[in-house]
């Protein structure tokens, strides 16, 4: 089987195993009463969402494994699969602590889910497995790769905390953009899209099919989450997407593309930490609200405007990470 016919099959496979994975199970989480609690110093509108079923990730995470596990090259002495399972791994493991975060809140009524420390700790594990792995188990070394200048730095020993902060950040980074119907969604399916390129021109053919079944998986899963959603991926979607994203730029040596690629991420973020400075700083906001997305709502944005203006970011960054890509 070719490549492109292992891509194919993966990215369709993804596809129809989240529609009918939504279909099923969907229904199973409302009966377990697995409603999302929506905050309260958030736009009012969104208060009409409260019960809607949560821990939706799972509508594309699995399908993504199961058909990344299907398509990857089994032969090469493991040339594609080792790379996938690394990256698979990191995102499931990111998955499972969102699940756990999603399962408290339901379960025990828990807002807050986790605390801080306690998903700190297992995603900081997460982040050095992941980093020994690209050095010691891959070999890829600890060098990196700067775009549009196109130089290489070996950072030694820092390239560990490196690879730390690149997790969290991009752990983080995702999870705050998740926040209106289908906007994180959407998204992710132009940015794994973009490392699915990424990866297939390097030969890496495995983790190609990983990018390609989660983009895949997310266009599904948008079959319920798009406006007015039936169901929220919760942290174990929004954690599962960021540990993946994370774990493609480390093992395709692009960590300085992901800023580019992962451009709508940044603000989102950026809106955050810029908010809370300010009013630290100053006592007064910046922002309507952040993360940047509420901003827009509270000043009369309709929530699929949102969405579709913030895609549009997305595709702008992806594009700029392709010019950088193209100065290697």
């Amino acid at each position: 089987m070719t490549p492109a016919m292992r891509l194919t099959f993966a990215a369709l496979l993804s596809f129809l195993l989240a529609l009918v994975t939504g279909w099923c199970v969907i229904p199973l989480l409302r009966r377990l009463k697995a409603g999302q609690t929506i905050r309260s110093d958030g736009p009012r509108h969104h208060l009409a969402k409260a019960g809607t079923p949560t821990m939706g990730g799972i509508i594309f995470a699995l399908p993504a494994a199961v058909a990344a596990l299907a398509f990857t090259p089994r032969d090469g002495g493991g040339r594609d699969l080792v790379p996938m399972l690394v990256a698979l791994g990191t995102a499931l493991g990111h998955g499972a602590v969102g699940f756990a975060d999603d399962y408290i809140k339901v379960a025990f009524r828990r807002p807050l889910g986790l605390r801080a420390r306690e998903k700190l700790f297992f995603q900081t594990f997460l982040a050095l497995v992941l980093a020994w792995a690209a050095v010691r188990l891959l070999g890829l070394g600890t060098w990196v790769w700067v775009p549009f200048v196109n130089r290489t730095f070996d950072l030694g020993m820092l390239y560990y905390p490196f690879v730390l902060f690149l997790v969290l950040g991009t752990g983080n980074a995702v999870n705050l953009t998740d926040g209106v119907d289908g906007l994180l969604a959407g998204a992710s399916v132009t940015v794994f899209a973009f490392y699915t390129y990424v990866a297939a021109i390097q030969g890496q053919v495995g983790l190609a099919v990983l990018a390609a079944a989660i983009a895949t998986g997310c266009l599904g899963f948008l079959r319920y989450n798009a406006h007015p959603a039936r169901v929220f991926m919760g942290d174990t979607g929004s954690l599962f997407l960021g540990g993946a994203l994370a774990a493609l730029a480390v093992l395709t040596k692009t960590e300085f593309l992901l800023p580019l690629s992962g451009l709508l991420f940044v603000l989102e973020t950026l809106s955050v930490i810029l908010q809370v400075l300010a009013f630290r700083l100053t006592g007064r906001r910046i922002f309507r609200m952040s993360p940047l997305h509420h901003h827009f709502e509270l000043g009369g944005w309709s929530e699929n405007e949102v969405v579709y203006r913030f895609w549009l970011v997305a595709l702008a960054g992806v594009l700029l990470a392709l010019w950088g890509l193209g100065t290697a």
